[in-house]
Parts: structure tokens; sequence; C-alpha cells
């Protein structure tokens, strides 16, 4: 019988997560912030990085730490705070490899290693540059209408999903609010690690109100405590993202001694989340 087990913390979590192993990452917005930086204190490396579809300061920083050595995406950027320097400059180098997607591609491959089918049609990729790109994709033909085409993208099934969610219950049940996607990562990935903002001891599928936006304990493989575990990013309905720690970071990055200094003072000294 499946039993979710349960973490003293995000370090003790990110110790279960082994390397060279393909992890999801959910976006910016209630990332599991701490968790990545529990995997860059651990050392993690090896790591195939899917972002669920994009990537800000998460991957960024996972990069920048040398923990990736493949990244499939849709894109990696810190927004109106500049390019993502960790990641450009681990690309221009060769030091990590891109496998170039688009949002609604992640999401087709992530449905597919959902619905246990080896692979999702879509047609949005015809003419564009991505196709060149990767070898993996294959344009096939409509069974069902002849001379039309269409792009077979592959099934996503990462090994670890890693989310952050508001509420968790001592059942191993997630309560993800408004975030269906990491449903879908749940189902696609062979394992799923969640950090809560708050672990409960009621069961929340057993609530009207919470249950209908739940990833079941069945999915859920371990979970950790994390108050402010998404800091300095956001956490709907719970914090905003922390303009000027996110802006320090902006500026740290991009390697060298600044960026090995940030390193030491905000996740190896200490949780970013605990500042």
């Amino acid at each position: 019988m499946h039993q979710t087990q349960f973490f003293a913390s995000p370090d003790a979590l990110a110790a279960a997560i082994p390397d060279g192993i393909k992890v999801a990452i959910f976006k910016d917005s209630g990332a599991p912030m701490e968790a990545a930086r529990a995997l860059v204190r651990r050392g993690a490396r090896g790591l195939h990085l899917v972002t669920v579809p994009t990537a800000g300061m998460i991957a960024d920083l996972l990069i920048g730490a040398g923990c990736v050595d493949v990244i499939e995406t849709a894109g990696v950027s810190l927004g109106e705070f500049g390019p993502a320097r960790e990641f450009a400059d681990a690309v221009k180098s060769g030091r990590v490899k891109v496998k170039d997607s688009t949002c609604p591609a992640i999401y087709s491959g992530l449905q597919a290693g959902e619905k246990g089918i080896p692979f999702m049609p879509m047609r949005g990729l015809i003419g564009s540059d991505i196709l060149a790109s990767r070898d993996d994709y294959e344009t096939i033909e409509n069974p069902f209408s002849k001379g039309d085409k269409i792009v077979a993208l592959p099934a996503i099934r990462p090994d670890v999903a890693l989310i952050h969610v508001a509420l968790a219950d001592r059942f191993g049940n997630l309560w993800i609010g408004r975030q269906f996607e990491q449903r879908i990562m749940a189902g696609a990935a062979h394992r799923t690690f969640a950090t809560a903002e708050k672990i409960i001891d009621g069961n929340i599928m057993e609530d009207e109100k919470l249950s209908a936006a739940c990833i079941s304990s069945l999915y859920v493989t371990g979970i950790a405590p994390a108050p402010d575990g998404a800091m300095p990013l956001d956490m709907p309905g719970h914090y905003p993202m922390d303009l000027d720690r996110v802006e320090d970071y902006a500026v740290a990055s991009g390697g060298g001694e600044n960026y090995q200094v940030w390193l030491r003072d905000h996740v190896f000294a200490k949780p970013l989340a605990a500042e």
C-alpha cells in the first residue's frame, strides 16, 4: 500500500532526490525555491531539468550552482530584472544542453506522460525552427486525413516532479489551488516531492471546498514543511515577490566572485525563507 513519506526539512527531502535524473519544476509563481536551495546545498549534479513550462530564478540558480546538465524549456528569464545570466553563460559555454520547446509542447508532452501514451499530436510547431533542433519531434501524417501533417511529441515522464504547495495534510494530500499544472506534473512523474507552507492534521480530501483542487496522496512520494518556501518569489494568496531580493540575485548572477558570495550568504549560510 502506498504511503507518503514525511521529511523533517527540505534538506532531508533533497537527500532523497538522486543525481542524474529528470526533474520537472513548476514555473516561478509558487516555485519550490527552498527545495531548489536544498538541492544546491546537497551538491546535486547531472540533472535534466524540465521547466513547466518556463522558468526564471529557480532554473538559473540550479544551473549556476552546477546542478544541471540538460534543460528542457520554453524559456528562462528573470523578466523585468533582465536575462537569466547563469543560464545564458552555461548555454554559451556548452556546459548545459538546451532542449528547446514551447509552452504548449511542454504541456502536451506531460499530458501524454500523464495518460500513459507514447506521444501527443500537436499542429502548432509546423513551420517553426523548433523542429530543426528537436530530432525527437516527428512530423507524421494525420491518419484520418491524407496529406495533413501533424507533429508527434514524445511523452515527458519526469523521474521527479518537484512542487511547492500552500497546504498539505498528514495523509499525504496536497492542495494546489488554481495551479492545476501541478496535477499534470504529478500524474506524469514517477515520483512527486512537495514542500508545503503548512501541513495540517485533517484530511483535505474530505473538505468539499478544497478537495476539487487537490493532488491525491496516491501520487505523492514525499512532503517537507517549508514556510515561505517559494521566497523570494511569490506564493499566490500568501505573499508577494520580494523585489529587492530578486534584484540582488540578478545583480550578483553571471558568474564570478559576486555570485559565489551570494550563494554563500543566501543558500549555504541559511535558508533564504528564514531571513
